[in-house]
Order: structure tokens, then C-alpha cells, then sequence
């Protein structure tokens, strides 16, 4: 059999017909084509529908390539993506506790250290290991200093074992520890504001992103990356089951987020603030609270109780546009609504 033989069998097996000579070629494809992009973490895990921090994950291991490791603490991400004996992940990947992925990746860094080799370490957890549980861990390795990214994925509550409040589960937010009722309107705390905690031990680079910015957070990770010495990144990751929103809304929930300043996106490198993003149209809280059936008790319109937490979550938004200067003056590429914009296509669809 010659080769144009069976090149012609397998043009036809595979539906591949070659073009007519009076047919255009086809357009060759661009540098950036050939090279496929690489996937740290693959699909076939276990992830609930609409699970942002799978989004998120998949998003960071995008960018920060295949020269990496990882140490995962306990967590959803830990749980659904390694089920025995299966791994959704490409790279070398290890998990120890819930309260000590800090340390074991600070152990990482410096066997490879030793070893003289570049490849860079990454901690991943959610804010039960790193808010609560796993800050022990995280102060001590900023403070030595250890070449890590450490990113944390924040659906704001234990989620993986029966959706308890952590300390980053906003106020008024029902858990299944802090549940609304009679006695109380969900829990009483506010937020624990990690970000500025983690700004004070003088990192070179800490930074919070969002599932609804895909470009910002892959941007925020490349130029972590690039950067010796530790690394922080917190992103913003909705959860269907534990917010009780529909798995589709998975992205309009968190854009709502940002959009309404409660979960607002900076930078601080060395403590000091570097860069924000813009909110081009904010929104009322109200429109990020009614998404989601976590804070049903607070759309209670004749609730006097209600409306004091609307107006209190309202007020906490208000700050956060205010002290990070989030109001946007006029129209820019990087705001919310052209940090939104799909390179190949439109803008994404901002409302319901």
C-alpha cells in the first residue's frame, strides 16, 4: 500500500477531506495555536455543578504552568479532585492536614532548594484552612520568607463538611452554625479581613480576584509567578450549594460581588495599596444578596430586623468603594465592565 493510499483511507475514515484546487487554503494557524494551553487540573473530578473553585483552580494552574508543585489542605478542592484512586491533577500534588499546607509547601521549597531546581511551589486551601484553621501555618511562612504562591479559594464557609460559618462567612449570612431565625439574623461577625493581614507581614505581592474576572485573576497569577518570595491571592469563589443560588449563576453571583463593592479587587505589594479595579456601574448590595438563598431572611421587606442588616451590609460596601477609591470617574479597559469584555466576542452579559 503506497502512503497517498492510506493517507486517502484515513482522510476518509476520519472525515478529512483534503480541499478542491479551486477551494482557498485553509488560514494557518497562529503561534499561539499550536500551543495548547497547559491544564494542571483536568476534568472528570468530582465538583458539584457550577463549583467555583474548580473554575478558579483551573483558571490558576492555566497560568502559572506545568513547572509547579502543589500542597492542597484539606478542603472541598482537595476532596473532590483526588478520590481514590484517582487524580484530576497533572502535576506533582500533595496533601497532608487540614492546618498544615503552609508548612509542607515551606518543606517543598526548600527541598528544591537544596536540590538547586526553579520549579515553583504552590498552597492551595480554602478560608477554613487558611482564614481559621491554617493561619498559624500561612503567617509563619510569609515570615520566613519561603519562594510560595499561596492561594486560598474562598466560598466563605466550611462547605465540604456541612457548610458551617468560618471567619470569612460575610454577616448576616446563614449557616448551618450561625442559622437564621427568631434569635438572630445569620451570623453576627463580620468578614475577617485576611487581606490586610496578610499586607502586614510585608509581602512582596497579595491580591484578591473573582471567578467573574477570569483575565484579572490569570493576570494577578502570572505576575505572582514572576516574583521571589512569598505570595498571596485570595479569589472570590462561589459555591451553589452552600449560597443556595442556582449552579448556573455560578458567575453573575460573583461579578453581583464585586460589582456591589463587598468583595472588592486590589493589590498591595510590600504592604501599600498598587492597584484596583474599578467598579464602572455600581450596584445596591441588594442586588447580590437576592441571588442567593443563603440571605433570604434579609429580602423580608416588612422586617424591620431585615432592613437594619441590608442597610449594615450596604454601609460595609459603601466603605469598601470609598476606602479603595472603587468608583469609577469614567469608562476604562481595566474597570469591572471592560475587565468583563470577551477578547474574541462581546461583552458578557451583565444582568439578569
Amino acid at each position: 500500500m503506497t502512503d497517498e493510499t492510506r493517507l486517502s483511507e484515513l482522510r476518509a475514515k476520519f472525515g478529512r477531506v483534503p480541499p478542491a484546487p479551486d477551494e482557498p487554503s485553509p488560514k494557518p494557524l497562529t503561534l499561539r495555536e499550536k500551543q495548547p494551553r497547559f491544564e494542571g487540573l483536568v476534568s472528570g473530578h468530582r465538583a458539584c455543578q457550577g463549583c467555583g473553585e474548580a473554575l478558579a483552580a483551573r483558571l490558576v494552574m492555566e497560568s502559572a504552568g506545568p513547572d509547579v508543585m502543589v500542597a492542597n489542605a484539606t478542603g472541598c478542592l482537595e476532596v473532590f479532585t483526588t478520590p481514590w484512586p484517582q487524580s484530576a491533577w497533572h502535576v506533582p500534588w500533595i496533601h497532608s492536614l487540614f492546618e498544615n499546607a503552609p508548612a509542607v509547601a515551606s518543606g517543598m521549597e526548600a527541598a528544591m532548594k537544596a536540590q538547586g531546581k526553579k520549579t515553583k511551589v504552590l498552597a492551595f486551601g480554602g478560608d477554613g484552612g487558611t482564614y481559621d484553621i491554617g493561619f498559624q501555618a500561612l503567617s509563619g511562612m510569609l515570615e520566613r520568607y519561603h519562594n510560595i504562591l499561596y492561594v486560598c479559594y474562598d466560598n466563605e464557609a466550611y462547605m465540604n463538611t456541612g457548610i458551617q460559618r468560618s471567619s470569612s462567612t460575610p454577616h448576616a449570612a446563614s449557616t448551618t452554625t450561625s442559622p437564621a431565625g427568631k434569635d438572630r439574623m445569620g451570623k453576627r461577625h463580620l468578614k475577617k479581613d485576611l487581606l490586610s493581614i496578610i499586607a502586614a507581614h510585608h509581602v512582596p505581592y497579595a491580591a484578591s480576584a473573582s471567578v467573574a474576572f477570569p483575565a484579572d485573576l490569570q493576570r494577578k497569577v502570572r505576575y505572582a509567578m514572576g516574583i521571589e518570595g512569598p505570595t498571596f491571592i485570595v479569589v472570590h469563589s462561589p459555591c451553589p450549594l452552600g449560597w443556595k443560588h442556582a449552579s448556573a449563576l455560578t458567575i453573575e453571583v460573583a461579578r453581583r460581588a464585586v460589582e456591589c463593592g463587598l468583595f472588592p479587587l486590589v493589590e498591595l505589594e510590600r504592604g501599600s495599596l498598587s492597584n484596583v479595579m474599578p467598579i464602572r456601574s455600581p450596584r445596591p448590595v441588594r442586588d447580590y444578596l437576592e441571588v442567593q438563598g443563603r440571605f433570604a431572611h434579609l429580602m423580608k421587606d416588612k422586617d424591620p430586623r431585615a432592613e437594619k442588616e441590608r442597610d449594615h451590609l450596604q454601609a460595609l460596601a459603601d466603605y469598601n468603594i470609598a476606602t479603595f477609591g472603587l468608583a469609577g470617574a469614567a469608562q476604562d479597559a481595566n474597570d469591572t465592565g471592560g475587565a468583563a469584555a470577551v477578547g474574541r466576542g462581546g461583552p458578557l452579559v451583565g444582568g439578569m
